[in-house]
């Protein structure tokens, strides 16, 4: 009996003790706290005395007359804005241009191996302002000088044009000379556009060319008598080009121009008859360089 007694106590010291062990592995939760001070900023306010005690502040102030003089200003402003835009519409200018050109025919190469006929120019031009300040419309008038590129002379050689009657009836008509040197007039009508400096344009010509041949033709039925035979008709076509300012009343051109030529011939008010009366249609070609003045304010 008692050593059951004493079997049983060593049990209970066994297992108090691994239930001792065990319980010292268990791991433990630390909880730290952090103490937060939160402050506060508080402003006062204190009356302010002013050492200057004569002095008032007063409240700035629209008065009425003010904003209609405001409004009377930007109105007058406006009126005088839409007249300067007004009578810059409508400006005319007006002035002279002188130019050097190269001209090219087709009917002329097959004669000369020049291909290019060198000419100068003079002319008056009139513009004006449509719509816009930056649009204008200009009508202007030339008269060209073109020099010969080639010569027929039949009283010092012998041309494939003597020996030629021209008449109906076979009347002679003596062949002297020919030379395609002649005199130019033209008329267009341009439109203009201006950026900064630049006014590029296109426009339409009217032009009238006046070549020459010369005949001696019969008086009392004798060849004495010289006469001029000349082209009388009226070519249309186009140009373009632009214009350069260099100082504000001179500019630099340059354009390029082409017409047609239909049924050329030529012909004398004395005779009821064409000479060299064609159906074909020559082209004739033309590039200009030139310099115009503004001669209005």
């Amino acid at each position: 009996m008692f050593f059951k007694k004493i079997i049983f106590f060593l049990l209970i010291v066994v297992v108090n003790f691994s239930f001792a062990q065990k319980r010292k592995k268990k791991t433990d939760t630390i909880y730290v706290y952090e103490k937060v001070v939160v402050y506060d900023t508080i402003y006062l306010e204190k009356p302010f005395k002013s050492k200057f005690k004569d002095i008032y502040l007063t409240l700035l102030s629209v008065q009425e007359k003010e904003i209609k003089d405001v409004l009377k200003e930007k109105l007058k402003n406006k009126r005088f804005n839409q007249k300067i835009r007004k009578q810059l519409a409508n400006r005319l200018e007006y002035g002279i241009e002188a130019g050097l050109g190269l001209k090219n025919s087709n009917w002329a190469r097959e004669l000369s191996s020049d291909k290019q006929q060198f000419g100068e120019n003079i002319g008056i031009w009139v513009s004006r302002n449509i719509a816009d300040p930056r649009f204008s419309l200009m009508l202007s008038a030339n008269v060209y000088h073109w020099n010969s590129t080639f010569d027929l002379d039949g009283t010092q050689e012998e041309t494939y044009l003597n020996g030629y009657y021209f008449t109906k009836d076979n009347q002679p008509l003596l062949f002297q000379r020919f030379n395609n040197k002649h005199v130019e007039y033209a008329l267009q009508l341009k439109f203009f556009y201006d950026w900064k400096n630049i006014r590029p344009f296109v426009g339409f010509l009217a032009n009238r060319t006046d070549y020459k041949m010369q005949f001696l033709v019969p008086e009392n039925k004798i060849l004495n008598k010289l006469e001029d035979f000349k082209t009388t008709q009226i070519n249309f076509g186009f140009s373009f080009g632009f214009q350069y300012r260099v100082l504000r009343k001179v500019l630099i051109s340059f354009d390029y121009q082409q017409y047609n030529l239909n049924n050329v011939s030529v012909k004398n008010s004395s005779f009821d008859f064409d000479i060299f009366k064609t159906n074909n249609t020559f082209a004739e070609r033309k590039i200009n360089l030139g310099i115009s003045y503004v001669i209005s304010k």
